[in-house]
């Protein structure tokens, strides 16, 4: 910053505190005797006699003579300084102490003028101590000694003063800042004290840059003061009532005005638990208690219903007629259950696949060439491929408030420093953490940052001089202990570095104390960990930043700073090695680290993620040889697995995911539309979820139809097998597809690319494969008839079987995961109490996961971000542990004249006519309360600085034609603003403001603290300053709740202030752009889910012809993402945009699970719905539960095969992850996915179809020839007794 803070301080406390004052010794004192008269009227000590050394300062001579009047000219001088009541009466002061008095009060008035009440008490406490006529009262002379002149001289002294105007004195000065720093005057008028008699004591202690001489501050009540009385002059208070001692309130917390209360979100509570837990845990304890009521009571009435019928039959035949028995098996048959209606929509989709898959089994090569030249055409795009890896463009949309922000900022002030940090920390001993200074670390220390200095870079030898923040063009910013010796170690006393250090950090403005570059260096900046013990030599870290400057995005300045980081990197590892050797521990960070992380980050995880995939590929193509061969039919005829293998079909069925991929990436990056990471690793797994699903229910299904129409054509084989799930897949695809799409709506980049690349996906694979795969299916099918191998068709197995199909009806052929549906899984899951119990299960869980919502907390740790052996992540530890300063914030102001008075009143403070909700009075106000406002600390006011640079007083300030500015003009400088400068005056000033160095001899120049603090077009006839902006700074913020709360909080400040005094007022920090996502994202996941909810509502109830069965499988969808937000609070996932997306893709996976089962149970197939259970179709209201048990036996195997298990081996790689994002955000929520979906897919959702399905329709499918109806009865008078469930009635 600037050489200010010392530089005052020096002059200040040697002739400022004590101004030299001196009195020449009366004759009348024979000799050199003390004070020995104290009375009213009488002097103690006058004029000037000498000084102790050639060096020294005039000190004054032991006089206690009578006061005298002064002549006219002193007066003149005495009222001009000290103030109209010094108009009259006699005085012990002559015209040399007056000059030397004002000379050293004017720089005093430079920091404290600001404040009227305490420069008014500064001002009387040493023109009454200098020339009060009843100076003896209150000053005893204790100790002289002769002077280099012969004359004897004081050397020490008490003064007297009373408590009372002791604390107000103090109180009136401890809050008045000074300069941009923010700093406190108190630190250079009282050495930083805190309370008055430690303030009295620093400005009386002898120092070599303070008081040439003691002057002791006795409290009156501490000793016998024979005949004296302490001095008691009228106090001012900086409040006070006199508007011309009222201080402004950025120096006077009691002249502030109150603001307004912020309501804060204070979240609803019922004891521990959040109101929506309680509520919800409520509900569903009221909703057992009435079921178990409800069971209680309907088993009693069945009790007594049956004691009821016993009696009865005894009076009745139990034998059934022939005719009813008869009915009775024709009823069991099942056929007179079966659904009657037919459904428009399906009958025109099961028309349209069905013609589709004839035509592309008729034709499969143009049909597969087709596709493959569309797929090519649309992966042209590839050449337009461009990874989004900015994290500012992949989190915040270019269009949002915080893009826009700081894109004005960067335009207007620069891009925001580039910081380097290192922590060397004392934590490797099993004992725990210990203090990390010694005198040898300190060598240490000082030598490693020697050698950054020295050190250039290997590519364009570039030194730290080079790129550095060097704000005075004298020293580069490097905040580090060894500022407070600066920067060599030679001043580092091996005895007294202990206490030098105390006072550097107890006095940081100390002339000693100051680094290079002359800013002070807060102890929290550079020492860490030395709260526990409120000791500086227990630190437990040293923390050293090197501030670099920083350039725009691609520039050369930027390219030349990351040459330079990469040599600092390297650097700095190196010195890690001998930080162990010493037994510490070395951390940190360059600005380029975070990026270079994140990519090797992202290189380890596409290994894991490619086996993921691989594994995933291998068991879908080995798993769809399942549908036709079993361990029975190998180990019969082992000739059978060369021909019935699926393997080429399955590897086919996978690639043509991948060009669904491909085509889609192809064709959003000819759009402009950039892949990110997220859809790199995320969108290859959700296409393969529904991809991998629907091959299998193709696959599966044409099998079916092999086996129920043997004698038909491939291309008429194909076209049933497609009309039937065509639709199926329809509805999946096409509820996925607008879901996806909705979320490309929104503005977050990551999510809206995310949502385009995935719609896309979703649906062009779902085209290929109604297509591409269907022609590829009947290919196969004819190289099995043909008896040609798998993989090598060229190969004929002539020992195979040559059937088209299995044995005569297929059960041989059944695979045990099927057998196991139908005969054991489906019958026992739609049992009465099953169902029962599952249904209270199931509401336990979406309780649970409702209950466990206010859980989610908001963010995204970026050391997360990173492989666990990152060196980023001990950097960031310490960061939260030992870094104890909060980062900067900027109110940038833009629109606003600031020449115009009224304008200049709503931003400034110091100024008794500033507005009391100006900007900076707001700023300095919410400082107050940092626990809500998080902003803490003084507010760099360029405004203030600039008029307080005008004011004549500082005679070294503002300077034009050999004169000071100002002086004698009319109306004068004040703090009214009354004629202050406005318009073209105020432009005239300020650039050579903008200009003047910060130093000594002016401390308020504009060159260091403002030079890019604000944007000036003197030669603008519209705004001549367009934007500026008032600098503070946050809380320490350690947590993603911190950050999150503090950028909503600068939000809430900057509306507030721009609401109130209507101007245009933002908030900007360099960390804003990575949380702005957090002010949005639940109102935004809440949109996108329930969007995607009401089109899953709205298209399932369309596609299927019933409003029932659409919401079943909405509400199960709901139950599904609401189990998956459960299990994120409990496994510690947080809501950010990357579990945005995970849930986006949670309802488009729900969907796919449930989707199938759902249109299986809409459109039974008559095939399967005749096997049924006697027990689930033999009674009224059961047509549901065989309808249900339908759809499991018909596409259960295959959601649980082509999904649950697919998923699952590709998740379960994930757990091998070195990432820990990928751990966090992609193992456990897919994981949690998978065994969700599943769960509510296979077991919740078709006992919820047979409690609340709708009517079914008649599969268009399932209605053929008398031949084809008698063919799907045969296999129902076949099934074996095994099938038959006795009933599990109460």
């Amino acid at each position: 910053m600037t050489k200010l803070w010392g530089l005052m301080r020096t002059r200040l406390l040697g002739s400022l505190v004590l101004f030299s004052w001196s009195l020449q010794v009366a004759a009348s004192l024979n000799g050199g005797g003390w004070t020995v008269k104290h009375e009213a009227g009488r002097c103690a000590l006058k004029g000037q006699c000498g000084k102790k050394s050639f060096f020294g300062g005039q000190l004054p001579c032991p006089d206690n003579s009578l006061a005298e009047e002064p002549d006219d000219g002193t007066r003149e001088k005495l009222v001009a300084i000290c103030g109209d009541h010094w108009g009259h009466g006699v005085v012990c002061c002559d015209g040399d102490q007056i000059d030397a008095l004002s000379t050293n009060l004017k720089r005093a008035e430079s920091i404290i003028s600001s404040c009227p009440a305490c420069k008014e008490n500064f001002f009387n406490l040493f023109c009454t101590f200098t020339c009060s006529a009843n100076q003896s009262l209150f000053v005893n002379v204790t100790n002289t000694q002769t002077a280099n002149t012969g004359k004897l001289i004081v050397t020490e002294l008490d003064n007297l003063w009373s408590d009372d105007y002791g604390k107000g004195f103090y109180n009136s000065c401890k809050d008045v800042k000074f300069g941009a720093t923010g700093g406190k005057a108190m630190d250079f008028i009282g050495g930083g004290a805190k309370n008055y008699t430690k303030f009295l004591k620093f400005l009386g202690d002898t120092k070599p840059f303070g008081s040439p001489f003691q002057i002791n501050f006795p409290r009156p009540t501490s000793g016998n003061f024979t005949n004296m009385t302490a001095a008691n002059p009228a106090v001012k208070a900086c409040n006070d009532t006199d508007e011309a001692f009222r201080c402004a309130c950025v120096d006077c917390p009691g002249s502030c005005p109150e603001l307004a209360k912020v309501s804060e979100h204070r979240e609803c509570h019922v004891g521990a638990l959040p109101c929506l837990s309680f509520a919800v845990i409520v509900v569903y304890g009221v909703f057992l208690l009435l079921l178990t009521t409800a069971v209680s009571a309907h088993i009693a009435y069945q009790k007594h219903s049956k004691r009821k019928s016993e009696r009865l039959q005894l009076l009745q035949d139990a034998a059934l007629s022939d005719d009813e028995d008869e009915g009775d098996d024709v009823r069991h048959a099942g056929m007179l259950e079966k659904s009657q209606g037919q459904y428009w929509i399906n009958d025109y989709c099961d028309a349209a696949f069905k013609k589709m898959g004839f035509i592309c089994a008729r034709f499969p090569s143009i049909t597969i060439s087709t596709s493959v030249v569309v797929v090519a055409a649309l992966s042209i795009g590839w050449m337009n491929f461009a990874v989004e890896t900015d994290p500012v463009r992949l989190w915040v949309s270019p269009s949002s408030a915080a893009a826009t922000e700081k894109e004005f900022f960067d335009t207007n002030f620069g891009p925001f420093y580039r910081a380097e940090q290192a922590f060397l920390v004392n934590d490797t001993h099993s004992s725990g953490p210990g203090p990390v200074l010694s005198y040898d670390t300190l060598a240490w220390w000082f030598d490693l940052e020697n050698r950054v200095q020295r050190f250039r870079s290997m590519k364009e030898g570039i030194s730290l001089e080079t790129v550095c923040f060097n704000p005075t063009g004298e020293a580069c910013v490097v905040q580090s202990i060894t500022g407070y010796f600066g920067g060599a170690f030679a001043n580092v006393d091996p005895d007294t570095w202990r206490k030098d250090l105390r006072h550097c950090t107890e006095q940081p403005g100390s002339q000693e104390c100051l680094p290079d570059f002359q800013q002070p260096l807060s102890k929290d900046m550079v020492l860490g960990g030395w709260e526990k013990s409120d000791d500086i030599l227990d630190a437990e870290a040293l923390i050293t930043t090197w501030v670099v400057n920083n350039h725009p995005q691609g520039s050369e300045g930027e390219a030349i700073a990351m040459d330079w980081e990469e040599m600092l990197k390297n650097l700095l590892q190196d010195a890690q090695r001998e930080a162990k050797d010493r037994g510490l521990r070395l951390s940190f960070s360059t600005e380029i680290s975070l990026e270079q992380e994140l990519n090797k980050s992202t290189n380890t995880d596409a290994k894991i993620v490619v086996v993921s995939y691989i594994i995933m590929f291998l068991y879908a193509s080995l798993a769809l040889g399942s549908t036709t061969l079993t361990v029975k039919s190998i180990l019969h005829k082992p000739a059978n697995a060369m021909v019935q293998s699926k393997f080429t079909l399955g590897v086919i069925g996978i690639l043509i995911v991948l060009m669904s991929v491909s085509a889609s990436v192809g064709l959003f990056s000819a759009c402009g539309i950039k892949v990110t990471l997220i859809i790199a690793e995320v969108i290859p797994f959700l296409v393969l979820a529904v991809g991998v699903d629907n091959i299998f229910l193709i696959v599966h299904e044409f099998e079916r139809v092999n086996l129920s129409h043997p004698d038909e054509s491939v291309e008429t084989r194909i076209s049933k097998a497609l009309g039937r799930m065509g639709p199926s897949i329809l509805l999946s695809a096409s509820t996925e597809t607008v879901a996806f799409a909705l979320g490309a709506a929104v503005g977050m980049p990551a999510v809206k690319n995310f949502a385009a690349y995935a719609a896309g996906a979703v649906l062009i694979n779902a085209l290929l494969q109604v297509t591409m795969f269907v022609s590829v299916l009947s290919l196969n099918q004819r190289r099995v008839e043909s008896r040609r191998a798998d993989c090598f068709p060229c190969i004929r197995v002539d020992r195979a079987d040559n059937r088209r199909h299995g044995t005569q009806y297929g059960y041989e052929e059944e695979g045990g995961l099927q057998r196991f549906i139908r005969k054991v899984y489906a019958p026992s899951l739609l049992k009465r109490k099953v169902k029962v119990t599952i249904v209270i299960v199931f509401l336990g869980i979406f309780t649970a996961g409702l209950a466990l919502l206010p859980a989610v907390a908001l963010g995204l740790d970026q050391r997360q971000a990173f492989p666990r052996s990152s060196y980023l992540i001990p950097y960031f530890n310490d960061l939260d542990d030992y870094f104890n300063t909060g980062p900067p914030v900027y109110f940038v102001v833009k629109d606003v004249d600031v020449s115009e008075r009224i304008h200049q009143q709503e931003l400034c403070a110091r100024y008794s006519t500033c507005r009391s909700f100006s900007l900076t009075n707001v700023l300095e106000q919410e400082s107050k309360r940092s626990d809500i406002s998080y902003i803490t600390g003084s507010t760099a006011s360029w405004i203030d600085d600039y008029f307080t640079w005008l004011n004549p007083a500082n005679e070294e300030c503002c300077i034009e034609h050999g004169e000071t500015c100002f002086a004698g003009r009319n109306p004068p400088w004040n703090i009214t603003l009354h004629g202050m400068p406005e318009d073209g005056e105020f432009l005239h000033y300020l650039p050579k403001w903008l200009s003047s160095p910060t130093n000594e001899a002016c401390p308020f120049g504009g060159a260091a603290p403002y030079s890019n603090a604000l944007v000036v077009h003197t030669n603008s006839t519209k705004n001549p300053i367009p934007a500026s902006h008032f600098r503070t700074s946050h809380t320490p913020l350690r947590s993603q709740s911190d950050f999150i709360s503090a950028y909503a909080s600068a939000r809430r400040i900057a509306s507030d202030i721009s609401e109130s005094q209507n101007i245009t007022v933002f908030p900007y920090s360099k960390f804003y752009i990575f949380f702005d996502q957090y002010a949005s994202i639940v109102s935004l996941a809440g949109t996108l889910l329930g969007s995607a909810v009401f089109i899953i509502f709205f298209l399932t109830s369309l596609l299927l012809g019933s409003l029932a069965t659409g919401l079943v499988v909405t509400v199960t969808v709901i139950m599904i993402v609401v189990a998956i937000l459960g299990t994120m609070a409990v496994v510690h996932v947080s809501l950010n945009a990357i579990s945005l997306v995970n849930l986006v893709i949670s309802v488009g996976i729900g969907v796919e699970f449930c989707a199938h089962i759902a249109r299986a149970f809409q459109f039974p197939s008559n095939t399967v719905l005749a096997k049924a259970p006697h027990n689930l179709v033999g009674r009224m209201g059961r047509g549901r539960d065989a309808r249900a048990w339908a759809s499991l036996v018909n596409v259960g195997g295959s959601v649980f095969s082509g999904i649950t298990i697919t998923k699952f081996l590709g998740v379960a790689v994930l757990a091998w992850t070195r990432s820990k994002i990928f751990e966090v955000y992609y193992f456990r929520v897919w994981l949690a996915l998978v065994i969700w979906a599943a769960a509510h897919a296979l077991v919740f959702l078709p006992v919820a179809l047979s409690l609340a399905g709708g009517e079914g329709y008649i599969d268009p499918e399932s209605e053929g020839s008398l031949e084809e109806d008698l063919n799907a009865r045969r296999y129902r008078s076949l099934l074996p007794d095994e099938n038959d469930v006795d009933s599990d009635d109460y």
